[in-house]
């Protein structure tokens, strides 16, 4: 069973929250759905920016504990260098998934023009 070690941030990147997880995008979901659950709404942990894959639990309980203890510095330190950007992994994982989450109900009729409606 495969185990996800992740680094999540807030959008102006204040908070780094590191966690593990068996499943990484119910997970997410979950941080999405429940926002204020562990920290204000100042700080909504919205996006990944690290994560690694291990197939023991193992591997992925001592990484975590060892990310746990990195300083803030080493923890930008490990996103910068797989991800400089700070760019949202979220979209790379399951990106049909998220995709359909966030599309909006659309009327037809409620875009045409008065004068189209009959």
């Amino acid at each position: 069973m495969k185990k996800f070690v992740y680094i999540l941030t807030d959008r102006n990147r204040t908070s780094l929250h590191v966690g593990m997880s068996a499943d990484l995008i119910k997970t997410l979901d979950f941080y999405k759905q429940m926002p204020n659950l562990f920290f204000d709404s100042g700080q909504q942990l919205s996006r990944l920016v690290y994560f690694e894959e291990f197939n023991a639990e193992s591997q992925a309980l001592s990484r975590f504990k060892l990310i746990s203890r990195f300083t803030r510095m080493q923890k930008e330190r490990l996103v910068r260098s797989c991800n400089p950007d700070w760019v949202d992994l979220t979209i790379g994982l399951d990106f049909e998934h998220i995709a359909m989450k966030k599309m909006i109900p659309t009327q037809p009729d409620l875009f045409l023009p008065a004068w189209r409606k009959s």
